[in-house]
């Protein structure tokens, strides 16, 4: 017998290389999240031994903030009597009069049960929603910085909008910054309380938004255009510190045509991994989301929405959670922005905003042309970033990871998986990192 040609091994065939085309055009365009990158390096530097402060992820960590005990404890039995199986494609009821209760008792906004849409965390209704109103070549409008919003425009072929905000103003928009932006779009986005930022959209501009929207799409449906929507993304709102928060519909209740809120208990209750989202907004725009997550199998998984649905009834337990999650993690974002203070009176090249909501505080570090103890010269906000975690072992996210320009030295500091006493220690290597500036 002739000696068998031997055979390429599975692993070396499904590794991939060369230059002829395998997939779509969008492949090409499509980027690595930023945050993971630097999440990478801070995991190597702690598995060698390496005391770092990580203020990179916006998550929680369950050492420092469990979930409701409660809603633990349903979770478990929705699982121990048989909740196993596939849910209504659009949530299940008692879910979703839950939230239409919620919503009615806490926000004064009074909606149909048919406006809420649930599904597996915030990320395929905001996909869901892009799919339904924005088509190729639309406009998609957004204060920057702004979370992962300009991607989605991206993968629909859409044309992201960036509308700048400035550290002046908290980087929110202004009262009227967004009216041009409104003219031309198919779809806007406001994120209160932001993500980066850590502040609150004031009841000023969004009033002046929802009056603007409202105009507008009168004069659009007098020509047969489409309308503009309002993607408003409050997933934090409840997690607002010594601010109001304010809606559009409940500001300008016309707005209940055009508003679609993001929201789930992700944030609110430190249930990132229980993956349960809604959205709330006119019953046609829901219709369509629902059925285009009807074909992605886009929905919760039934023990979680089971427990939920009894969680976002029991206002007792709710203000009983917030009662210690609140303080913690204002302690927290307080210790951060007054560390970063005191720093700056002492007259080290840094700056922060008061954190108003989330779990972030924006952050200035700007030594440029200055170096590191071990020589770097720095120069941009990668140099910054790259300083802090080595000298001062901070993990932070520059801001150019949310659409913002330039080297500004802005960054985003998250405390969902962090103690008080290491922001402590992490402030203190901060003051030492930068007198050892040259």
């Amino acid at each position: 017998m002739s000696q068998a040609t031997a055979t390429p091994s599975l692993e070396s065939l499904a590794r991939i290389s060369g230059s002829a085309p395998r997939m779509a055009s969008l492949a090409d365009k499509l980027q690595p999240s930023t945050i993971l990158k630097v999440a990478g390096e801070i995991k190597a530097m702690l598995a060698a031994g390496r005391d770092v402060c990580d203020l990179t992820v916006g998550d929680f960590d369950p050492k420092h903030f469990p979930i409701p005990e409660k809603l633990r404890d349903l979770t478990k039995a929705a699982l121990d009597a048989g909740a196993t199986n596939y849910p209504p494609s659009n949530g299940i009821p008692a879910l979703r009069e839950s939230v239409q209760r919620f919503y009615a008792r806490h926000l004064g906004l009074n909606y149909p049960v048919d406006s809420v849409l649930i599904a597996a965390g915030a990320r395929p209704l905001i996909y869901a929603l892009f799919r339904i109103v924005v088509e190729p070549g639309d406009t998609v409008s957004f204060p920057v910085p702004c979370w992962n919003y300009p991607f989605y425009a991206e993968i629909l072929g859409a044309h992201g909008d960036a509308v700048l905000c400035s550290p002046e103003d908290a980087f929110q928009p202004r009262p009227g910054a967004l009216e041009a932006a409104i003219k031309k779009a198919s779809l806007l986005i406001v994120n209160t309380p932001l993500n980066p930022a850590g502040t609150v959209t004031p009841r000023a501009a969004v009033l002046k938004l929802s009056e603007d929207i409202v105009r507008e799409n009168e004069a659009r449906e007098k020509s047969g255009r489409r309308p503009v929507y309002l993607m408003y993304d409050h997933i934090y709102w409840m997690l607002s510190f010594g601010v109001e928060h304010v809606t559009p519909c409940a500001l300008v209740p016309e707005m209940a045509k055009y508003t679609i809120f993001i929201d789930g208990i992700s944030k609110g209750f430190a249930a990132t991994g229980l993956r349960v989202g809604w959205a709330v907004g006119p019953t046609d725009v829901i219709g369509k989301m629902n059925t285009l997550l009807m074909h992605m199998g886009g929905w919760a998984p039934k023990p979680e929405q089971t427990a939920s649905a009894q969680m976002l009834d029991d206002d007792d337990a709710i203000a009983k959670f917030h009662a210690v999650f609140k303080p913690a993690l204002g302690r927290r974002l307080v210790a951060l922005h007054q560390g970063f203070q005191k720093l700056k009176a002492e007259g080290h090249p840094v700056d922060s905003i008061e954190p108003t909501g989330a779990i972030y505080v924006s952050a200035r570090v700007h030594p440029f042309g200055r170096r590191a103890a071990n020589g770097a010269e720095i120069r941009t906000n990668e140099d910054v970033r790259t300083f802090l975690l080595e000298a001062a072992g901070l993990g932070v996210v520059p801001f150019q990871a949310f659409g913002v320009p330039g080297e500004t030295g802005w960054m985003r500091l998250s405390v969902g998986a962090v103690s008080e006493a290491q922001i402590e220690s992490g402030l203190a290597r901060l003051g030492a990192a930068l007198r050892a500036l040259v």
